[in-house]
């Protein structure tokens, strides 16, 4: 079926039974990979197919950033004949990814029981907000996660009210689970010629994303509050003003806080005993901040930038989306690829054997469907 993929992945079939963000996003980084993904969609389609606007003609920009390297197929699991090819398409998947509410396929014999009893060897991927216990029946949105977990009350003014991430951060870190497990399955298929059924879901994806955060609840027996872009740990660790805006400043060790003080033109805050360790420095940081304002603010962003890279200082421009992408354009990192001539952001990771490859742009609803139909009736 189709045209063979190459890479890592190459001859792996994905059936993908998920949609909105994290599974997509998944099935999309498997395909980059070399995977075959048959892309199973309702009547109605992908959810994100209607998230507009922005929009790519009169195509959801959302969806289009998702949904490469893939085939769609539409199938009416209420409908008899197509729940037939649907079941068939699981027992050919080598990967099946899915993310109905627990449970919610078991009523169409498409479950992780139902599929493994006729595929021994199918790697059965579970996406779901709160797991398969207590949390079973609630919706996994990534608003509704980022709330519940914590990650809210983190974020936003120290005394004004907690703000969301700008992106759904929780889909995209829970579909790179994902693939995490995935890809470890498979591995370990390949010694065994068994697959198994891996579960993530949004919350746990979250708790362990909070790293620092989470750690300090669960061994430090402290809880940590909002303290807008500063660090509760670090310091310089935040944007501080410039004669022409703000710039971010991550001195995270003492050796490059004495860079950065060297740069300044002001070497002796180096040796100052209230900031010449990184845990003084966050203890007094409202006595050290003012000290390095006084001597940013006398120059643009663009000259510190220039000059604090150049001896290791980590530190940027807040920059728009937009600008982000051209600064990776002149790093040579090449952030566009076009499938089919739609722009999408390329695959971040570089495999110097197997590379990823954007062999297809986002299909549109059931654009493969008589194809793969076909296929899947054959005898």
């Amino acid at each position: 079926m189709g045209t063979p993929g190459s890479g890592p992945l190459a001859g792996i079939l994905v059936a993908d039974f998920s949609r909105v963000l994290a599974g997509p996003y998944a099935t999309m980084l498997l395909g980059d990979l070399g995977a075959e993904v048959v892309k199973v969609e309702s009547p109605g389609g992908d959810d994100t197919r209607n998230w507009l606007p922005p929009v790519r003609g009169d195509v959801s920009t959302y969806y289009l950033g998702i949904n490469r390297n893939k085939r769609s197929v539409v199938l009416d699991l209420k409908d008899d004949s197509d729940l037939v090819l649907a079941r068939e398409l699981a027992a050919r998947a080598d990967v099946m990814i899915e993310n109905f509410k627990p449970g919610g396929l078991a009523r169409y014999g498409l479950d992780y029981a139902a599929v493994s009893a006729g595929n021994r060897g199918v790697v059965y991927a579970s996406i779901s907000g709160f797991g398969t216990a207590g949390g079973a029946g609630l919706p996994g949105y990534d608003l509704i996660v980022q709330a519940v977990s914590g990650l809210m009350s983190l974020t936003g003014d120290p005394g004004g009210s907690p703000y969301r991430a700008g992106i759904s951060v929780f889909d995209v870190m829970t579909g790179l689970h994902a693939v995490s497990g995935v890809l470890a399955a498979l591995y370990e298929r390949a010694g065994s010629g068994v697959g198994q059924h891996v579960e993530v879901n949004l919350l746990s994806s979250a708790l362990s994303g909070m790293v620092n955060h989470s750690s300090a609840v669960v061994a430090g027996g402290v809880v940590p509050f909002r303290m807008g872009n500063a660090h509760p740990s670090l310091f310089p660790y935040e944007p501080l003003p410039a004669k022409d805006g703000e710039l971010v400043i991550a001195a995270g060790n003492d050796g490059q806080f004495r860079k950065l003080c060297d740069v300044l033109g002001v070497p002796e805050l180096a040796d100052d005993p209230r900031f010449a360790r990184t845990a003084d420095r966050t203890a007094n940081r409202e006595e050290l901040r003012p000290l390095l304002v006084a001597r940013l603010e006398a120059r643009d962003r663009a000259d510190w930038f220039r000059e604090l890279s150049a001896v290791g200082v980590s530190c940027g421009p807040i920059n728009t989306v937009g600008e982000g992408l051209e600064l990776a354009t002149d790093l040579g990192l090449g952030p566009v690829v076009s499938p089919g001539g739609v722009p999408s952001v390329r695959n971040p990771i570089g495999l110097s054997r197997t590379a990823a490859s954007y062999r297809l742009p986002p299909p549109g609803l059931d654009e493969h469907g008589d194809e793969i139909r076909a296929w899947l009736g054959e005898a």
